[in-house]
């Protein structure tokens, strides 16, 4: 597989705090979006240089109580403890683009991937993986397993026009992604069997999992983390 960076993920209490966060680094507001009613989450997005979009997510008050765990680890104590220190960058996604098919990649290979979930809004349709449990997706080897965010969500976009392309781009490029993580290696080799090590740049530290990506802006370089 050869993947590409389809989009960052804000994970955020609310939209309006996590809207404001970007903002106040990137000097662009997200807006738009909407709700995704089988996870009980809504969203706002912003168009970046590219093809990459960047994604504020939280829980939408509103919405009932979806059937299964939400995505991202929103329901999980760790994140909502996160959370309660403000938002942050949660995750990323990675694109899956034809001739490949995500559905047929996980059906070949579930032990490695999660489960491809159908997923709509008005006129967007795509399939991403989330495992049934909720959480972040992990790399698993010899017992040992490595996520914490760092590994991608895959999606496959099943229109022409995905958020990458339809959204008004900003002047906002995409520099760096990088994370560190006590098990870099574990996740090296995820990143590598997916074909997505070209895309993040990875250290070992003896430190909590962080994610962060260097966004080159109008009023110059700034680091969502």
């Amino acid at each position: 597989m050869k993947l590409s960076i389809d989009h960052l993920v804000i994970a955020a209490a609310d939209l309006d705090s996590g809207a404001e966060y970007v903002a106040g680094l990137l000097g662009v507001a997200p807006a738009g979006g909407g709700t995704h009613p089988s996870m009980g989450t809504h969203n706002r997005v912003l168009g970046m240089a590219g093809g990459i979009y960047l994604e504020v997510i939280a829980i939408d008050p509103d919405a009932s109580a979806p059937a299964r765990p939400r995505w991202f680890g929103l329901d999980q104590g760790a994140v909502r403890a996160r959370l309660e220190q403000g938002p942050y960058l949660a995750h990323w996604a990675a694109r899956v683009e034809a001739p490949l098919d995500l559905t047929r990649m996980q059906a070949e290979h579930p032990e490695r991937l999660p489960p491809a979930i159908p997923m709509s809004r008005g006129d967007l349709r795509w399939r991403l993986t989330v495992p049934e449990d909720g959480s972040l997706p992990a790399w698993r080897e010899a017992g040992h397993a490595a996520g914490d965010g760092l590994l991608p969500t895959l999606i496959q976009w099943d229109v022409p026009d995905y958020p990458g392309l339809s959204l008004p781009r900003q002047e906002l490029v995409l520099a760096e992604l990088s994370g560190s993580h006590p098990q870099a290696g574990l996740l090296r080799q995820g990143l590598a069997w997916m074909g997505a090590d070209h895309l993040i740049r990875l250290e070992q530290a003896d430190r909590p999992p962080r994610l962060s990506a260097k966004i080159e802006t109008a009023r110059g370089t700034r680091v969502l983390e």
